[in-house]
């Protein structure tokens, strides 16, 4: 998969799913937390493959500066933020 190849915070965040799987298993009293533990991790995921998808296409479209290129990138690693926001949050309260 050319994410794994190029991109170390999609590593890190299959090192963080595959360790936070059995975690969010074993404490998810009820089938809900376990799905909101996991699913928080998969959505993280899904956001950063999305995230490198722009960044990928806005280099391929040339590395000189231009201020929408800079706004996309901007913009997708907000969002990357804001899943890293949502899997603490939604860990903290289903775990504590």
């Amino acid at each position: 998969m050319a994410c794994w190849a190029h991109e170390e915070a999609f590593r890190q965040e299959i090192i963080l799913l595959l360790t936070g799987m059995p975690i969010g298993l074993y404490f998810g009293e009820t089938p809900v937390e376990k799905a909101l533990l996991i699913g928080s991790l998969l959505l993280l995921l899904i956001v950063e493959l999305l995230n490198s998808a722009i960044e990928a296409t806005v280099d391929r479209i040339g590395m000189e500066h231009h201020e929408l290129s800079g706004r996309a990138k901007d913009i997708g690693s907000a969002a990357v933020l804001f899943g890293v926001i949502l899997v603490g949050l939604t860990w903290f309260l289903v775990l504590f």
